[in-house]
């Protein structure tokens, strides 16, 4: 009996490494190319706007700063309103956000319209679109994480190799305004990939007693829980996520300022957008390698996530060289080997976090972090562009933006355990709510507990980290416990 009971539990945690998870990762791949291969691409609006409202490029570069930052700020905002709903009408919102910011910027007469719509309207609808979506299939998948991210994330790439000439075409043929009406079209079809988001039934809350629910108490504790505020106090996490603003820092750079670059350099504006697709291409390759790798286990994925980002910032500094020399292959093959580089960290940056913090905290974790490098995504761009106004060209930028994810490699070399081969237990820890307590044990989202609340405290073992709940996905949540359990 007891063999029976443990064949079934492997057989659940088996469970989220197939099936309707694929389908969720084909929305994914959708959701990522209409969100992150829109933002890098549009590097091809970036001299029509400075030529159209006669500014500098740091202000230009702002737009796209925007966006990013916008994003990331309110990541934590699109999985908390999970948890209060679901993730299905999250993101559906959110595509519907997206889409709106773009329509409305084709009508912008000034530069803070198009800080207004492209950077906080479309910032917004992406923050409620990505990070869930990111969630869902990580919840769906416990052996075959990676892959399925990278196969998700192969549609960034895929989309900077179509999006650049294709947005290059539509400026040429309907000018600027016309080109964003259409991809503001375009975005709206995030809407039926949030659709394919299975919808579940909430389990309710035991109800209370008293108006503990209203209370000021209960609300900063459900906050805490939500957002799994106790990560703020613990140095691998922080470390983690300095370095992850510094990637994001400078990553960006190259996608905003690279077709400028290259036609600054005097080669064509096509073979300019071509230069960007092309580093499109091979960061399809990136992202599908680097998953499939990562799943082999011959590594930790740690240690493949420093040997990406070096990678990457290396090369990014050394693209100038191409433009420099006036060859336009040279610059091409080092743009091929940055896309490279550049889509084998995608991944990696998220499927990092589980061993950082346990899974336990993972989906809390993913919106905390994209808080916080949300400030660097802000300032890089706009720094690149100031240095370009300074210097007349961009190579500072370029060099800069590599320096900044060199050295956000070597400050993970700092983290707990680095050095080892083998990667260390993740934390067991609870995260206590605002009045001491494990917020689980009282609070509204303890749903899956209740069952067993006629259980004395003697008698049932002490939960770690990773017996803790993610209501926020619904099904999803358990898909990642019953992982965790094998």
């Amino acid at each position: 009996m007891t063999k029976s009971k443990a064949e079934a539990q492997s057989t659940e945690a088996e469970g989220p490494d197939g099936g309707w998870g694929w389908v969720l990762v084909g929305a994914l791949f959708v959701c990522a190319t209409l969100v992150f291969g829109l933002i890098r691409s549009l590097g091809v609006f970036f001299v029509e706007f400075v030529q159209y409202f006669e500014e500098s490029a740091q202000a230009i570069s702002w737009i796209t700063s925007i966006g990013v930052a916008t994003q990331q700020l309110f990541s934590p905002l699109g999985t908390a309103l999970c948890n209060a709903y679901d993730a299905r009408r999250v993101v559906m919102v959110g595509g519907c956000l997206a889409g709106l910011g773009l329509i409305l910027a084709s009508q912008a007469t000034s530069l803070i319209h198009l800080y207004l719509t492209m950077g906080v309207i479309s910032g917004l609808g992406w923050a409620m679109v990505f990070t869930p979506m990111v969630a869902t299939v990580m919840a769906n998948f416990t052996r075959r994480r990676s892959l399925a991210l990278g196969l998700g994330f192969s549609g960034i790439g895929l989309s900077s190799f179509i999006f650049s000439p294709l947005f290059q075409l539509l400026v040429e043929t309907y000018a600027w305004r016309g080109a964003l009406l259409i991809l503001g079209a375009l975005s709206l079809n995030i809407v039926p990939c949030g659709a394919l988001i299975r919808p579940h039934r909430r389990t309710k809350a035991p109800e209370k007693t008293d108006s503990e629910s209203k209370s000021c108490t209960a609300v900063l504790r459900r906050v805490y829980c939500y957002l799994e505020l106790s990560l703020l106090g613990e140095r691998p996490f922080l470390t983690y996520s300095l370095a992850v603003c510094l990637f994001n820092a400078g990553y960006f750079v190259p996608y905003v300022h690279l077709v400028a670059h290259s036609r600054q350099a005097g080669f064509s504006e096509y073979q300019a957008a071509f230069v960007m697709s092309a580093t499109g291409a091979t960061d399809i390759v990136g992202r599908v390698v680097s998953g499939w790798f990562s799943d082999l286990g011959h590594t930790r994925l740690l240690h493949m996530l420093t040997l990406w980002t070096t990678s990457t910032g290396a090369f990014m500094m050394l693209i100038p060289l191409g433009s420099l020399a006036g060859s336009y292959p040279f610059l091409l093959v080092l743009s091929l080997f940055y896309g490279f580089c550049a889509g084998a960290l995608t991944s990696l940056v998220f499927t990092v976090v589980p061993e950082i913090v346990g899974l336990g905290r993972m989906v809390g974790a993913l919106g905390l972090l994209q808080l916080l490098e949300s400030v660097a995504g802000l300032l890089g761009a706009p720094l690149s562009g100031l240095l370009r106004d300074l210097t007349g060209n961009y190579t500072a930028s370029l060099m800069v933006a590599g320096s900044f994810l060199i050295l956000g490699s070597t400050i993970l070399t700092t983290l707990p355990h680095y050095f080892s081969c083998t990667a260390p237990p993740p934390p067991q820890r609870h995260s206590p709510g605002v009045d001491g307590k494990d917020p689980l044990e009282s609070g509204p989202m303890n749903n899956s507990s209740s069952a067993a609340g006629h259980v004395s405290r003697s008698e049932t073992p002490p939960r770690s980290e990773n017996d803790r709940s993610f209501n926020g996905l619904g099904p999803e949540s358990k898909l990642l416990k019953a992982g965790l359990e094998k």
